[in-house]
């Protein structure tokens, strides 16, 4: 019998219309439950470990977003983005998808110029504007990260990420099939002079399977060409990004870690996205694809053998005692993000490579002491005084070390001082977030969503809005008809692949 948890809001997967919805506890598992009056009920598995949704959700704090938001709010979420004052966060991560165009034909996509007969390419006029809109919010975006399409068929990329970094983003990524990055070592070396920071690598999984059921043919080899490459210009910043879906690599969660391990001189994070359900599909399909976040973190703990365990893990909310913290005594306080992301929206930890061993962070610090101390305000100096307390002693050699950077960032107290915490050797940051769908969509949810789109219109979109309702009707308003030219290019591309299939099966 089921047990209602709380009331939200969702969207008819039909009409996507705006619903009521409830989230239901059914055994341990949660299901979101809405009815259309249109197209009937419909409920999708939301998260499968009621006790972890329990713990995670002691972390729901009162939001706030953008103190000059863009919109306003009329119509209600998601339909008034962007960013509208009904906002619970600020920009932490901006998307700006610079082409639609892509060097792969991936099975699973459907949104890319090849298959639309539609081109959309920014200038670098328009990128130089969006950046500016997004640098005007208060407070303003901490990171770019420049996406497609494959972001990698732009030959000005270099130019872009150059313009990003003068314009005061910190932190300049890439979201990248790494198809280029593998072929075109000067390339990629062009893109880390002009101040690359993070290259998110697409990576389905170590074996060729995966790869053949998403892009079509066995690209492994490719990135680990990419990672090869990176390592080969000595500024390491590569996080390995899977899709996880149920059946296809989620048996793999363990083997990409021990993967992340063994290339953790260039590898430093891991991103485990959950699939994202798009498109109109019966719900036996889906089930058969679906998986939460519990579910990951179980395979994880099954694959590592125990050594990284689903208790390890703190969902994103954890961070905001610290990040207010540095708020309150940072000299750049102010530059710092409004971070309300909902607990179930994504979790992490961090996990020292030592030796053949993988130590969570929870096993070197009291990950709970350190936010107890940062939650009460204390001063720069007492801090630095109690952070020795938080220190599990006799872990692991590096805990000295780690100790120092904690220092560091508490003295300082500065962006650039805590963003030296992912610079730290051998620490892997493994991560999850799960993306919305119209089948589990909460309001909720990406009402206090932190990664976003920027649009040439001037709208900042969160990711699950712009990806679920928008995405269609901007391509069509900035997209064109394909050139001569464009077809010509498509062409090229379709020659190479088959080259890579050849090459790779």
């Amino acid at each position: 019998m089921d047990e209602e948890v709380r009331q939200t809001l969702s969207v008819c997967p039909e009409c996507l219309n705006t619903i009521p919805a409830k989230i239901v506890k059914r055994g341990n598992e949660l299901f979101i439950v809405k009815e259309c009056p249109e197209h009937g009920k419909f409920e999708e598995l939301y998260w499968a470990d009621y006790e972890l949704y329990k713990k995670f959700m002691s972390r729901l704090e009162a939001g706030k977003g953008i103190e000059n938001p863009k919109t306003d709010a009329k119509k209600g979420c998601p339909w008034d983005c962007g960013l509208c004052p009904l906002h619970m966060s600020s920009s932490v991560l901006v998307n700006i998808d610079i082409t639609n165009r892509c060097n792969f034909r991936c099975p699973i996509c459907f949104a890319n110029a090849a298959a639309t007969g539609k081109v959309w390419d920014l200038s670098i006029e328009e990128v130089s504007g969006m950046i500016d809109n997004i640098m005007s919010q208060r407070p303003p975006a901490l990171a770019v990260q420049f996406s497609g399409g494959e972001p990698t068929v732009r030959d000005d990329l270099p130019d872009m990420i150059k313009l990003a970094k003068e314009k005061g983003i910190k932190n300049v990524m890439i979201a990248t099939n790494g198809a280029r990055l593998a072929e075109d070592f000067d390339y990629l070396k062009s893109l880390v002079d002009a101040g690359l920071s993070v290259i998110y690598l697409q990576f389905d999984g170590v074996s060729e399977r995966p790869y053949q059921i998403a892009r079509g043919f066995n690209a492994f080899p490719l990135k680990k060409k990419v990672i090869e490459n990176v390592r080969r210009i000595g500024k390491p910043n590569v996080v390995l990004v899977p899709t996880v879906v149920k059946g296809v690599n989620d048996h793999e969660a363990g083997d990409i870690i021990r993967f992340a391990a063994e290339n953790s001189d260039v590898v430093r994070g891991i991103a485990f996205q959950p699939v994202a359900i798009t498109g109109r599909i019966r719900k036996e399909e889906r089930e058969k694809m679906r998986i939460t976040i519990p579910e990951l973190l179980d395979r994880i703990e099954e694959q590592t053998g125990g050594q990284i365990r689903k208790k390890d893990f703190y969902t994103i909310p954890s961070i905001f005692p610290i990040i207010e913290w540095l708020r309150a005594t940072a000299d750049d306080g102010s530059r710092y993000p409004y971070v309300r992301t909902h607990p179930v929206c994504g979790a992490g930890t961090y996990v020292f490579v030592d030796g053949d061993k993988l130590v969570p962070i929870t096993r070197v610090i009291n990950v709970d002491r350190l936010i107890s101390l940062m939650e009460k305000k204390i001063s720069r100096t007492e801090m630095v005084l109690r952070l020795p307390t938080v220190i599990k002693p006799g872990i692991i050699t590096r805990a000295k070390d780690f100790l120092s950077v904690l220092k560091g960032i508490v003295t300082e107290g500065s962006f650039s001082a805590a963003a030296s915490f992912h610079n730290i050797k051998h620490l892997l940051f493994i991560g999850t977030m799960h993306f919305q769908d119209p089948y589990n969509f909460d309001v909720e949810r990406v009402m206090r969503c932190v990664i976003h789109y920027a649009l040439p219109d001037g709208k900042v979109i969160p990711f699950c809005a712009y990806n679920n309702f928008y995405r269609q009707e901007y391509e069509a308003k900035f997209a064109r008809d394909a050139t001569e030219e464009d077809k010509r290019e498509l062409n090229e591309q379709v020659k190479k692949l088959a080259e890579w299939r050849r090459e790779f099966g």
